[in-house]
């Protein structure tokens, strides 16, 4: 009863009601372990907002992190697409060799990127939520599927394939869901009550529990954390994601959220939350300094072995923009000649910045192989849930 109740309904399932927000009884804030956690938590994040500081350009860094996020979100949502394709996607969209799913991680940079436009002018909300939505699965899976409407028809979680009989978990009918949202979302206009990391982890649970959409609730979800962590001015810029983190755990992710529905544990799941949010923090901290140690070991480089060091040092910042480069591109961002641009490239090759991935004779592509390493993705084979 703490965290909702299972009903039966006349067509013979059992769907999940949930409780409002907060938990009644409340969260132990007093548990030595969660009091640890979520300062540690408190701490990281603080660093991680922080390191943005000391960076030359942070929004031309803030487009891979937000890149990554989308790639990694996508994945667990079972699509295949690389950060590579992505990168490839900007800067050739008639290449046909970009799997058909990387228009789904496109989306997600345009619904997440839309998202925090908005926030500037309007508070997070159910409105705003659908919006984003809309943008998520347009074009793509479940872009026939009511995009950026709230669902009208009963939905259901568990293995591919299954049915409503043998689904793992049923969210609440459409009544109930709706009243579910109208309390969420008080939940998230209270700005006073808790701390900011337990909102996040409070709200996600319970979005994931509400499923209000028939596909893309997990990465609307996910997308939530990030938008609360900018609203509340607790980040500046969205350099905090979960999904490298909820990957490498998705087992335990599925099973912390279920034990939050079948025995109200809210802490154990908060814990689990606070955890990846410090590991993910300190992770990108570290990631923001060896960029930052990167761009200066290059800019001393190029100072001292290009032949044309303003030409050289543009690019150079360009790369950290658009990692994955041809010719035509340098040349535009430069205003050069066609020429020049391409003896720029070839130093760069020649420096080991660049490295050359077609093989052709026309049209070759290069991509900066030193910091798309700091990206490197997450691998695990681990099986997926499924929205139905």
């Amino acid at each position: 009863m703490r965290s909702g109740r299972y009903v039966k309904q006349v067509e013979g399932y059992s769907s999940f009601i949930p409780a409002p927000l907060p938990p009644d009884p409340p969260i132990q804030m007093n548990d030595p372990e969660l009091i640890r956690l979520l300062s540690d938590a408190d701490r990281a994040v603080g660093r991680l907002d922080g390191s943005t500081y000391i960076l030359p350009n942070p929004d031309l860094f803030v487009a891979m992190y937000v890149r990554q996020e989308a790639v990694l979100s996508s994945q667990i949502e079972g699509t295949q697409s690389t950060l590579e394709d992505v990168l490839q996607f900007e800067i050739d969209v008639k290449g046909q060799e970009i799997p058909k799913d990387v228009k789904e991680v496109v989306n997600y940079i345009q619904a997440m990127n839309y998202g925090l436009e908005r926030l500037k002018e309007f508070p997070l909300c159910m409105r705003l939520i659908r919006e984003i939505h809309a943008y998520l699965v347009d074009g793509v899976r479940g872009g026939d599927r009511t995009p950026g409407e709230f669902r009208t028809t009963q939905n259901w979680i568990g293995a591919a394939g299954c049915s409503i009989a043998t689904a793992s978990f049923i969210p609440p009918p459409i009544t109930e869901m709706h009243q579910s949202l109208d309390n969420l979302e008080k939940f998230l206009h209270d700005t006073k009550s808790f701390p900011v990391l337990i909102v996040c982890g409070l709200a996600h649970a319970q979005f994931e529990t509400i499923h209000p959409f028939l596909d893309g609730n997990g990465r609307i979800g996910r997308l939530l954390i990030t938008f609360l962590l900018c609203e509340r001015g607790i980040l500046q810029r969205p350099l905090l994601y979960l999904s490298y983190y909820l990957k490498a755990h998705r087992m335990e992710y599925y099973d912390r959220l279920m034990a939050i529905r079948t025995h109200g544990d809210w802490e154990g799941w908060l814990k689990f939350f606070l955890r990846g949010i410090f590991e993910v923090s300190q992770s990108a901290t570290a990631t923001t300094r060896s960029i930052l140690n990167l761009r200066e070991a290059h800019r001393e480089i190029i100072g001292q072995k290009s032949s044309s060091s303003n030409y050289g040092l543009r690019l150079l910042d360009f790369l950290f923009q658009q990692p994955m480069v041809t010719v035509r591109l340098v040349e535009e961002y430069l205003q050069c000649a066609y020429v020049t641009a391409s003896k720029t490239v070839e130093q760069f090759v020649e420096l080991g910045f660049l490295k050359e991935i077609t093989g052709w004779q026309r049209n070759k592509i290069y991509r900066y192989e030193p910091y798309l390493a700091l990206f490197q993705p997450l691998k695990t084979n681990l099986p997926l849930q499924t929205d139905t």
